[in-house]
């Protein structure tokens, strides 16, 4: 639920603003049910692309929608979803409770340093400068190179991190998010190649995303000159968040897991594993993109959302 008051008078005049048309209501009524590109929304209101690009900007500023920008035939499009579910204003100052003070603790971690792994191929790793091992030999993943690594790729298995978890002794954790650049991995690469890629914490796999190809069909952003064309170039930026009712990928529900299932507070680092599983109806691969390689200049990056309270009831 989005939550507004006076207290945030900027923020009330965006989504008034945003909210002030039929048109942009109209979209936000057709992204409740599922995820739309621009011109799959034009069509459906029989309007001008144009029209429909401005207003998805406008609600976009708004933060009432979300975009992104995944690959088409041709180039790329532009998907939508929705949000927030309600929104809810409040008028009355007497009324307004303050809110609970969140705090942020945000850390990121190379996607080299991984501290166990069980990997098939077609696998392999490289940095900026070149390979950093020979391809197709899974016992290379244990070398102490593969802290360098940018760009690691496999066909099943799976590579674990260990995430130092540093809050002070009365936090409570209100969220989890993890964010990272990842797709399939094909045979040099393949835009339509589907990969069933799990996520698990301390154990728990908290969901399943289905990536749909392992991208090459232009240059990496920030890929080294050395980095062949016809191999895999580019990956989509996935956030995946965990609070006390569910797992959302990119805000949308995919799992029940909520932060109680964890065992966050148990232990100080969070077990973070991804990778294919031997059963997946799609076993495509992974690839996971470092700051050098890729679009985003990011590695993986955890951040924890929580408040300090003078005591905890229950373990998280």
């Amino acid at each position: 639920m989005l939550e507004l008051s006076f207290n945030d008078p900027d923020g009330l005049v965006k989504v008034s603003h945003a909210l002030s048309t039929r048109s942009r209501v109209d979209i936000l009524k057709l992204l409740s049910t599922k995820h739309m590109n621009v011109a799959e929304l034009a069509e459906t209101l029989g309007l001008p692309m144009s029209t429909v690009a401005n207003n998805v900007k406008i609600l976009e500023a708004a933060n009432l929608i979300n975009t992104e920008l995944l690959p088409a035939s041709r180039g790329a499009m532009k998907v939508c979803s929705r949000n927030y579910d309600d929104i809810h204003i409040a008028f009355s100052l007497e009324k307004t409770m303050p809110k609970k003070a969140i705090d942020l603790y945000e850390v990121e971690v190379p996607i080299g340093h991984y501290t166990d792994c069980e990997v098939q191929p077609t696998c392999g790793m490289a940095n900026a400068e070149g390979m950093i091992i020979r391809e197709d030999e899974p016992a290379s993943f244990y070398h102490p190179k593969h802290i360098g690594a940018q760009i690691i790729w496999f066909r099943k298995g799976y590579v674990e991190y260990l995430l130092p978890l540093e809050l002070p002794p009365k936090a409570r954790i209100e969220a989890l998010e993890l964010s990272a650049e990842i797709c399939s991995e094909a045979p040099n690469y393949d835009n339509n190649w589907p990969s069933d890629i799990s996520f698990w914490i301390n154990g728990v796999e908290i969901g399943v995303w289905t990536s749909p190809g392992d991208f090459g069909d232009r240059r990496g952003k920030l890929n080294p000159p050395w980095w062949l064309d016809w191999t895999t170039q580019y990956g989509l930026l996935k956030t995946w968040r965990i609070d006390g009712d569910r797992t959302t990928l990119d805000m949308e529900r995919i799992s029940g897991v909520k932060l109680g299932d964890l065992n966050l507070m148990q232990r100080p680092n969070i077990r973070l594993r991804i990778g294919v599983k031997p059963d997946a109806v799609h076993a495509g691969g992974v690839n996971l993109f470092g700051k050098q390689f890729g679009d985003y200049e990011q590695d993986i990056v955890m951040r924890v959302h929580y408040s300090l309270e003078d005591s905890l009831t229950g373990d998280l």
